[in-house]
């Protein structure tokens, strides 16, 4: 199966770093995380990549060239302004066949063999990776009278799961449900139509959406090794 990564976003929330590269491209580590992106599938045998660019694709592909991983990779220009669902449709287009995607952006230590059989065991047209919501406030649990009991730093709130990525489509039905956002328009079509289906994953998981984020993951990764990496066996 192929891999496509969504790497087409402006980065706003990122800015001002993105001002200049793309945000797959800031560096985690001394690589881009992107880099790291790849690196989660390409040690679980899905090496043949598909980057659906945009913003600053050239920036991505002239990095591409350089790569010595060994990697089948193909840069897609899905344009500056398009949404996540039009890029990710215009990737099916070329693929034809079932494939796997994530975004550029978020790194897990998904068992993706696990997704790609999760999709080919049931009967719908997607499988998306959810994660516990990881709460940016830290909570306090009190008792019936209102005594605190505990003081919880940002916990992870297990009656809610969110869309992680890491996540698999049959060509035809990416092809066929129209909108423009992944997000807003796809998942929620194909979810509708009991067509998506969801593998739980309960091991690390970040997204890196902001400076601070940025920082975050630089920091696990000089103090704590990639995580990421850290794929549990199936």
């Amino acid at each position: 199966m192929r891999t496509v990564i969504l790497c087409g976003g402006r980065g706003t929330r990122a800015w001002p770093a993105t001002a200049e590269v793309p945000k797959p491209m800031l560096e985690i580590g001394g690589r881009p995380v992107l880099h790291h992106v790849m690196e989660i599938y390409a040690r679980q045998g899905f090496a043949d990549f598909v980057l659906a660019t945009g913003y600053k694709g050239d920036v991505i592909a002239a990095w591409v060239a350089t790569l010595t991983d060994g990697w089948k990779v193909e840069c897609v220009d899905t344009g500056d302004d398009a949404d996540t669902g039009e890029r990710l449709r215009m990737c099916a287009g070329r693929i034809e066949a079932p494939f796997l995607a994530t975004y550029g952006d978020g790194l897990g230590n998904v068992d993706v063999s696990a997704v790609a059989r999760r999709q080919r065991e049931h009967d719908g047209a997607a499988t998306v990776t959810v994660v516990p919501l990881p709460s940016q406030y830290g909570t306090i649990d009190t008792d019936d009278d209102g005594r605190v009991t505990a003081f919880r730093e940002k916990p992870l709130l297990r009656d809610h799961w969110i869309n992680a990525g890491f996540m698999a489509f049959d060509a035809a039905a990416v092809l066929s449900t129209p909108g423009p956002s992944l997000e807003r328009d796809v998942l929620p079509a194909l979810g509708a139509g009991g067509q998506l289906y969801a593998y739980r994953h309960d091991g690390f998981w970040k997204s890196m959406d902001t400076h601070k984020d940025v920082v975050e993951l630089n920091t696990l990764a000089n103090n704590e090794g990639h995580p990421w990496l850290q794929v549990p066996t199936s």
